[in-house]
């Protein structure tokens, strides 16, 4: 399985971030251990929502559309 996810920052709720990972409780830690450059200044991190997916393909293009504007919109009124 592979997961698409939102976070969003606990110091800063205004700030989301949106990925694509095999292992999500390990990417959280990453995100939060300060691992990631786009992410480190707005930790720590909560998990917001998540969706599996069977294939990295789909989870690719899923993540591809919440990054984009009509999928922003998507995911402010369904997913944070």
């Amino acid at each position: 399985m592979f997961y698409v996810y939102i976070l969003r920052s606990v110091g800063d709720p205004e700030q989301h971030y949106t990925g694509l990972t095999d292992d999500l409780r390990a990417r959280l830690a990453e995100h939060n251990a300060g691992r990631s450059a786009h992410t480190a200044k707005y930790r720590p991190w909560i998990l917001v929502s998540y969706t599996a997916l069977p294939n990295r393909e789909r989870a690719a293009a899923f993540e591809r559309y919440l990054k984009s504007g009509s999928g922003r919109a998507f995911a402010n009124r369904h997913l944070r």
